[in-house]
């Protein structure tokens, strides 16, 4: 997707809160630290885990499966052996929805 896609209503992601959508084929993680959103791949690439079931921390998040935490920043996850890094998404809030698109 190289344009932005309408996502959701921003306001099922509240400050603090994530959310899994699907967009245009691909599950994305939308994220909102303190009024900034953030998009990444939403499955875990260790275990396929629903991030959004984890605990979001600044701008980590915790896979609730394994314990891998993902930096919405880079799309890098820290475990103990090696993962593939989480897809990005440019996030914009428009009209009250949110648009993303794929980097």
């Amino acid at each position: 997707m190289s344009e932005f896609v309408r996502a959701v209503e921003a306001s099922r992601v509240p400050p603090g809160q994530m959310l899994t959508v699907e967009v245009a084929g691909d599950s994305v993680l939308l994220a909102n630290v303190d009024g900034k959103y953030y998009g990444m791949g939403a499955m875990c690439s260790h275990e396929q885990w629903d991030l959004s079931e984890g605990m979001l921390e600044d701008t980590s998040v915790t896979c609730a499966g394994h314990g891998t935490v993902w930096d919405l920043k880079t799309g890098k996850g820290a475990f103990d052996e090696p993962l593939d890094d989480e897809p990005l998404y440019d996030v914009k809030e428009e009209g009250g929805f949110l648009y993303v698109r794929k980097r």
